[in-house]
C-alpha cells in the first residue's frame, strides 16, 4: 500500500474527477495543501479575495453543470468564502469548497485564525464536513462532489485541519479509481423520496388527462429545468402541446426568448402579461421552479383558479408554499421524456381550440405591453417612467435599449451583478439558450457578476463572456480586475453608471416618500480610469461610436462603461403585498 499525505490524497481525488483548475486564496493553516498544488503542477487561479474564489467556482458550475471547486484558510479566509456558497445553496449549484481550519488538538482554544467554519457553514451548504484524520478525506471528498452534484444541487464544504493535510495515510490498492466507485455507489441512490418507478405511469397518465381537460394552461419554468438537455424536452414539449411559458428569474434559457409563445419572467419586475396569464390560467404545470417570493409574489394570487402539476427533484419543493393537484419528484429530464411519449399517444383534440385561442391572446397581450414600454417620454425633464433617458436636458442612455443591443450568440454568456441592472438585462438581454444567462437569484448577491464571469470564462475560453454591473455592484469586488487582466480572459465588463445603489433608491422613490437615505454616491470614482490601472482597455460606450466593435471583437479583457439617469426605474414593479397583475406599469 501507499503512503500518502492528506494533501495529496485531495489533489489525487480532483484529478481521478478531472478537475482541472481550484479558485482560492492561500493563508496559513491551508499551506500545506497549497503546496502540494505546486508540486503536482496543478492549475491555480489567484482570487484577490476569497469571495471571489467561491463565485469563480460558480462560473464554472453554472455553465457546466458540474461541481466546481475553490479554497480558502481558516478564519477570515474562510468566512469570506462562505457568502458565495450561501449564494449557491440559494441556486441550487454544485460546489465542493475546502477550507483550512487551525490543529485538531488546538481546536476550541480560540487559536490564531480559528473560526467555527463548520458550524458556520452547516445551514448554508447542502452537506458540510471537518474531516479529523487523512483517512477520512478517501471517502469525504468523493461523496462531496457526489451529494453536490445529485438531485437538487448544491455547495457541500469540507473543513481540512492543518495537521490532516501533512498526515500521512496508507491508501487502498484501488484508490486509483476509488473515486468513481465511492461517487457511482452514491448516486445510484441519492434521490430519494421521488415519485416511485411503480407510480409514474399512473402519475403521467394524470398529467395528460389534466392537460386534455385544460382550457387555458400555461408552463413555469425554474432553475431546475436550465439545462439544455431539459430545454430540449420541454421544446419537444411544446411542439406537441403548445401553450404559452412564463419563467422565473433562474429559468431564463429554458426557452428561447424568440419563442412566440415565451411571455418573459414573471414575477416583482417580470412583465405584465406574465403575471396575468399565471393569474388566468386553469392549469399550471411548474418545472423546476418553487413559486418563491420574487416570482409567485402573494402566493394565493399567483394562480388562484388554477390546478398545479409540479415536477421538481427535491420533494421539500412540492405543497411548500402552493399545493400542487399532481406532482412528480424526479428530474424534468425524466419527467418530460415521458410525458412526451405519453402526449404523442394521447387524444387532445376536446379543447385545442381553445388552448390555440388562449395562447392567441396571450400573445397578442405581450405584443401590446411591448409597444407600451417602447413608447418614449418627450418630456426634458424625464420622470424615469419611461424611456428616453433625458433628465435635466442631458442625454443619458437608455438602459433598456442598450442591452437589448448586446450581442446574444451561441458565443455569448452573460452574467449579472444585482440591482437594476440585473432587472434590465433579465428583461431585454435576448437569452437564446439555457445556462447562457447567470445571476444571482434567491440570494441576491452584489458582487457576484465580475468572478462569475472570470469562472465563466476559465470553463468556456473561445466565447465571449459579458458581465452586465452597476457602480454600485462592481466595486463589491472590483478588485478582480487584476485576476482578469492577469489571465487575459475573454471578459468584456459592462458598467452602467447613475451614482447610485438605484434598486435601493427606486424602492425608497416608491415605497418611503422618496427619502433617499444612503443610496447616492456623494463621490463617483472614474471607473474607466480604475480598469486601466489594472492594465485593461477602456472603452468610454457614450463617447466611442465604435464601442461595440472595440468590446466584442478584440479578445482579451474589456471595461465599458455608460451612464444612464439615476431617476431610470426597472417597470414593472409590484409592490410587496400586491398580485403580479397590479404592477406598476
Amino acid at each position: 500500500m501507499a503512503l500518502l499525505t492528506g494533501s495529496q490524497i485531495i489533489i489525487n481525488l480532483l484529478r481521478q474527477n478531472g478537475i482541472d483548475v481550484v479558485f482560492g486564496l492561500p493563508g496559513g493553516m491551508i499551506l500545506p495543501l497549497y503546496n502540494e498544488l505546486f508540486v503536482s503542477n496543478f492549475k491555480h487561479v489567484l482570487v484577490r479575495q476569497e469571495q471571489a474564489a467561491g463565485f469563480m467556482a460558480q462560473g464554472v458550475a453554472r455553465v457546466t453543470g458540474k461541481a466546481a471547486v475553490c479554497m480558502a484558510t481558516s478564519g477570515p479566509g474562510a468566512m469570506n468564502l462562505l457568502t458565495a456558497v450561501a449564494d449557491a445553496r440559494g441556486d441550487s449549484i454544485p460546489l465542493v469548497a475546502f477550507t483550512g481550519q487551525v490543529n485538531t488538538n488546538l481546536i476550541g482554544t480560540d487559536a490564531f485564525q480559528e473560526a467555527d467554519t463548520f458550524g458556520l457553514s452547516f445551514p448554508i451548504t447542502k452537506h458540510s464536513v471537518m474531516v479529523k484524520s487523512a483517512r477520512e478525506l478517501l471517502t469525504a471528498v468523493p461523496l462531496a462532489f457526489a451529494i453536490a452534484e445529485s438531485g437538487r444541487p448544491g455547495p457541500v464544504l469540507i473543513d481540512v485541519p492543518r495537521n490532516v493535510q501533512t498526515e500521512l495515510c496508507e491508501v487502498p490498492s484501488d484508490f486509483d479509481t476509488s473515486f468513481k466507485r465511492i461517487y457511482d455507489e452514491y448516486v445510484s441512490h441519492a434521490v430519494r423520496n421521488k415519485t416511485k418507478d411503480s407510480e409514474i405511469p399512473s402519475v403521467i397518465d394524470n398529467i395528460v388527462a389534466s392537460l386534455a381537460k385544460a382550457k387555458n394552461s400555461i408552463l413555469y419554468v425554474g432553475g431546475g429545468c436550465n439545462s439544455p438537455e431539459a430545454g430540449e424536452k420541454i421544446a419537444e414539449f411544446l411542439k406537441i402541446y403548445d401553450i404559452p411559458v412564463i419563467s422565473s428569474l433562474m429559468g431564463l434559457g429554458v426557452v428561447p426568448r424568440s419563442c412566440p409563445s415565451f411571455l418573459g419572467m414573471v414575477g416583482m419586475h417580470g412583465t405584465f402579461t406574465a403575471g396575468k396569464a399565471a393569474y388566468d390560467s386553469d392549469l399550471v404545470i411548474a418545472a423546476g421552479s418553487r413559486f418563491d417570493d420574487r416570482a409567485a409574489g402573494v402566493p394565493d394570487g399567483f394562480c388562484p383558479n388554477a390546478k398545479i402539476i409540479h415536477i421538481d427533484i427535491d420533494a421539500a419543493e412540492i405543497n411548500k408554499i402552493l399545493p400542487s393537484y399532481i406532482s412528480f419528484v424526479g428530474s424534468t429530464v425524466d419527467a418530460f421524456s415521458q410525458l412526451n411519449s405519453a402526449l404523442k399517444k394521447a387524444d387532445l383534440s376536446e379543447f385545442k381550440n381553445e388552448r390555440a385561442k388562449w395562447l392567441s391572446s396571450c400573445i397578442e397581450l405581450k405584443n401590446q405591453e411591448k409597444i407600451q414600454l417602447e413608447m418614449s417620454c418627450a418630456a426634458a425633464d424625464c420622470c424615469g417612467a419611461k424611456t428616453c433617458g433625458k433628465k435635466g436636458g442631458a442625454n443619458y442612455r437608455n438602459p433598456r435599449e442598450f442591452i437589448a443591443s448586446l450581442p446574444s450568440g451561441n458565443d455569448i454568456i452573460v452574467t449579472t451583478d444585482v440591482g437594476q441592472h440585473q432587472m434590465w438585462a433579465a428583461q431585454y438581454f435576448d437569452v437564446q439558450r439555457p445556462r447562457q444567462f447567470l445571476t444571482s437569484g434567491s440570494l441576491g448577491t452584489m458582487g457576484f457578476g465580475l468572478p462569475a464571469a472570470l469562472g465563466a470564462a476559465f470553463a468556456e475560453p473561445d466565447k465571449r463572456i459579458v458581465c452586465i454591473s452597476g457602480d454600485g455592484s462592481i466595486l463589491m469586488n472590483i478588485q478582480e480586475l487584476a485576476t482578469m487582466a492577469e489571465n487575459n480572459l475573454n471578459v468584456t465588463v459592462i458598467v452602467l453608471e447613475n451614482g447610485a445603489l438605484g434598486m435601493v433608491r427606486q424602492q425608497q422613490e416608491y415605497l418611503f416618500d422618496k427619502h433617499y437615505s444612503a443610496s447616492t454616491f456623494a463621490s463617483n470614482p472614474d471607473l474607466l480610469k480604475i480598469a486601466e490601472g489594472f492594465g485593461i482597455r477602456s472603452v468610454d460606450a457614450d463617447a466611442d461610436p465604435d464601442w461595440q466593435k472595440k468590446a466584442f471583437d478584440v479578445k482579451g479583457p474589456v471595461f465599458v462603461r455608460t451612464k444612464i439617469a439615476r431617476c431610470e426605474n426597472v417597470l414593472p414593479f409590484v409592490k410587496g403585498g400586491s398580485l403580479n397583475i397590479e404592477s406598476l406599469r
